[in-house]
C-alpha cells in the first residue's frame, strides 16, 4: 500500500513505515508541507496513494467532490507516538485493506474503525 502523510503526523512516522515494507512518503519530504488539502489529494490520487491525516477537512473535501480516489486514513486517536501511530496505520491497513484499494474514507477511533466507501453520494 503506497500511503502519503500529512503534515499533522509525525515525519518520523514515514521513516519507520519504509523499515516495516510500506511506500510511504510525508508531505514535508515532497515539497508540501505547506500544500493546501487539495493539492495534496490531488498528488496522492495521481500517485495511487492513500492519505494519513489528522485534520477532518480531507473528509469534507472528498464528500463535497464526489471523488472516488484517493482513499483518506483519518487518525482520531490523540497523542500518539510515532511507534504507535504505525501500529495503528499497520492494522488499519491489514483490517481495511480491500476497502483502502476501491476508495474510502476511515475514521480511526480508540475502539473502532469507520468506513465510507467512496463516492459519498
Amino acid at each position: 500500500m503506497r500511503l502519503l502523510l500529512d503534515q499533522g503526523t509525525p515525519r518520523s512516522t514515514a521513516a519507520l513505515l519504509r523499515q516495516a515494507g510500506f511506500d510511504v512518503v510525508h508531505t514535508a519530504e515532497i515539497g508540501l508541507a505547506e500544500g493546501a488539502d487539495e493539492e495534496i489529494l490531488r498528488r496522492a490520487s495521481l500517485e495511487g496513494r492513500v492519505v494519513v491525516t489528522l485534520d477532518a477537512d480531507f473528509h469534507s473535501l472528498l464528500a463535497l467532490s464526489r471523488a472516488a480516489k484517493p482513499s483518506v486514513i483519518r487518525i482520531r486517536i490523540e497523542g500518539l507516538r510515532t511507534e504507535a501511530l504505525c501500529r495503528v496505520l499497520q492494522d488499519v491497513i491489514q483490517q481495511c485493506a480491500p476497502d483502502l484499494e476501491t476508495g474510502a474514507m476511515l475514521s480511526v477511533q480508540q475502539s473502532r474503525i469507520r468506513v465510507r466507501l467512496l463516492p459519498i453520494a
